[in-house]
């Protein structure tokens, strides 16, 4: 019988896999911190069996045919891949994405989580960083997904998906501990709202911090500098996506980027990319007086966004502020 484990990402599959943990570690790799939300019966068929989903809409799709038909695999809805394994864990680091993700299978699979044992382990390091072979010698605490587990997933996915994010907001007055990592996922994720003062989110500001700072070109801005970065919300192409926008904007707060927009495409043209990589970075007027705290972005510029269920606009811009949140 197959040890199953899922993680929120390949490098992290691959991972718990080289240190033994597993025979199966498959990456459930859907960003659930960017763009608009997938809607009920996406995430449904994405979790069902193989039928006519498109590329890259099923759970199994970044794991290799082969590897699947080895294991009796091929094509199963997670229920029933969950059914045919021995043992299955989620093993979801600490990032809010890999929260998220923890917090929709958990109310997916609801109370059925039960009966086929699924086991939480409470990951507090980054799998990848880890190595294999230390990753081997490590014992992250388990435990049976039980009811509680299931109340809370239900409640947290339920106020991320609203469209407004004020049930979100009154989670922090709720008793969160069965999911160790979920309270900070919350703050985190409060925190990429456009600011009080400033109409930009945490990663955004933090960008025109690190500019400020001296960090001149592209890539030394980007959150894979994680002590640098501080925030943990965006990964790579997303923080690029945060970075056109800063610089392309009508009134932008940035100025020098050389190649745009920053996509796959560009990525694969090498006198584009480099392009990309020398530009010399720096803040506008708006941009200084941003961070200066005597302009707002949002004033100068049109919002038109998604943060988890809730579209964010010129007209509904939900705010943040260190502890409190305002329409």
């Amino acid at each position: 019988m197959t040890r199953l484990i899922m993680t929120a990402a390949s490098s992290s599959a691959g991972g718990v896999v080289s240190a033994g943990h597993a025979d199966l570690a498959v990456p459930i790799e859907l960003r659930m911190v960017w763009g608009p939300p997938r809607s009920d019966a996406e995430l449904t068929a994405f979790l069902a069996a193989r039928t006519s989903q498109p590329s890259e809409s099923h759970w199994l799709d970044s794991v290799p045919p082969p590897r699947l038909e080895q294991f009796g695999m091929n094509g199963l809805g997670l229920i029933e891949a969950c059914a045919h394994c021995q043992t299955v864990e989620l093993w979801m680091e600490t990032e809010p994405n890999a929260q998220l993700v923890l917090i929709w299978l958990l109310d997916y699979l609801g109370p059925q989580a039960k009966t086929l044992n699924i086991i939480l382990r409470h990951v507090d390091a980054c799998l990848v960083e880890t190595g294999p072979v230390r990753l081997a010698g490590l014992k992250f605490p388990g435990v049976a997904v039980n009811d509680h587990h299931l109340e809370i997933a239900r409640l947290a996915w339920q106020a991320f998906r609203a469209q407004t994010p004020h049930a979100w907001f009154e989670l922090l007055g709720r008793d969160l501990s069965v999911l160790p990592q979920l309270r900070r996922c919350v703050l985190e994720m409060l925190e990429e709202l456009p600011g009080r003062a400033t109409g930009l989110g945490a990663s955004e500001l933090r960008i025109l911090e690190l500019i400020s700072a001296g960090y001149v070109h592209p890539f030394e801005v980007f959150p894979h500098f994680k002590q640098r970065f501080q925030r943990r919300v965006f990964d790579y192409w997303e923080a690029g996506a945060l970075l056109d926008w800063l610089a392309l904007a009508p009134s932008p707060a940035v100025s020098g980027l050389a190649e745009w927009p920053f996509t796959p495409q560009m990525h694969n043209e090498a006198e584009r990319y480099e392009r990309y990589k020398k530009s010399r970075l720096s803040l506008t007027a708006l941009g200084k007086a941003i961070l200066a705290g005597t302009e707002d972005f949002s004033r100068h510029n049109p919002i038109d966004r998604w943060w988890g269920g809730t579209r964010l606009t010129n007209e509904r811009l939900w705010r943040w502020d260190p502890v409190l949140l305002v329409p």
